[in-house]
């Protein structure tokens, strides 16, 4: 089952302190990846594009396997608290620096750098590999190995090519109605107006070729308020209430995040 989902630039709207909310984005990050996440897809339903940039950035960084970051993102005020993020410890994190450790068919990320004329790929092994690609100097890419140590030789792949869970990519979108209108697949509305989710109707959604992408609503606004008059208009889409029987007033976006995400879960 292929699964993203949407979260708006409002969802930090709750907390006043930076070091709160970038710690609100970790927990929302740990819980994408706990649950195989393809794609995040943030979309502007406020003004405050401040908070904005800080999730798209931080989302972005903790992605990004530790030995990359600091070639990928320079000291930037949206990262000043980066030392409250927890690790994903996802397979693409989770890579020998030894370099006697490479293996054919192993699989890393790595960025490319030239030097004296030549182009190669720090893949974190303290030793550069020959890139022959045409990709340029300070771009991110994905390679697998043909021959592992000593004579190291490389390939670049895909995401799809890979087995392994290989991480989220993080997207942003104008407004909500607008992604809801190019995505191609199956929609979940998470919305406490919606109709008690039942386990059948997730087995649909499981048991299908066909990408799924979950929406949430901010912290001051439901789906059903964001999107208006356009809810009629959304294509295949369901209305779901994952928290039939809460007992709280709301149920905060990192909870609904983690709530939601395991009832697909448990049914996948």
């Amino acid at each position: 089952m292929k699964l993203s989902v949407a979260i708006p630039d409002s969802s930090l709207s709750d907390e006043s302190l930076k070091i709160d909310k970038t710690r609100k984005i970790s927990v929302l990050a740990r819980a994408c990846a706990i649950f195989r996440i393809d794609t995040i897809y943030v979309y502007q339903e406020s003004n405050l594009k401040e908070d904005r940039n800080l999730i798209l950035t931080v989302l972005k960084y903790l992605e990004t396997p530790q030995f990359l970051r600091r070639r990928l993102f320079p000291k930037i005020n949206d990262l000043k608290f980066a030392g409250v993020l927890q690790p994903l410890k996802i397979p693409s994190h989770i890579t020998p620096a030894n370099p006697k450790k490479i293996v054919k068919g192993d699989i890393r990320e790595g960025i490319i750098v030239g030097m004296k004329g030549k182009k190669f790929v720090d893949v974190g092994i303290n030793q550069l590999v020959q890139y022959f690609g045409k990709n340029p100097i300070g771009k991110r890419t994905t390679i697998q190995f043909r021959e592992g140590y000593p004579d190291f030789s490389i390939k670049e792949i895909s995401k799809e090519e890979i087995s392994e869970y290989w991480g989220y990519s993080v997207k942003e979108r104008a407004n909500l109605f607008g992604l809801l209108n190019e995505w191609k697949g199956n929609v979940i509305l998470t919305s406490r107006k919606g109709k008690p989710v039942t386990k059948e109707q997730i087995n649909k959604y499981v048991k299908s070729d066909i990408p799924t992408l979950v929406v949430f609503g901010s912290p001051e606004k439901g789906i059903h308020q964001i999107l208006g008059s356009k809810m009629k208009n959304v294509q295949n889409a369901k209305s779901l209430n994952f928290f039939p029987q809460q007992a709280t007033e709301t149920v905060r976006l990192e909870e609904a995040l983690l709530g939601t995400l395991a009832i697909i879960n448990a049914n996948n």
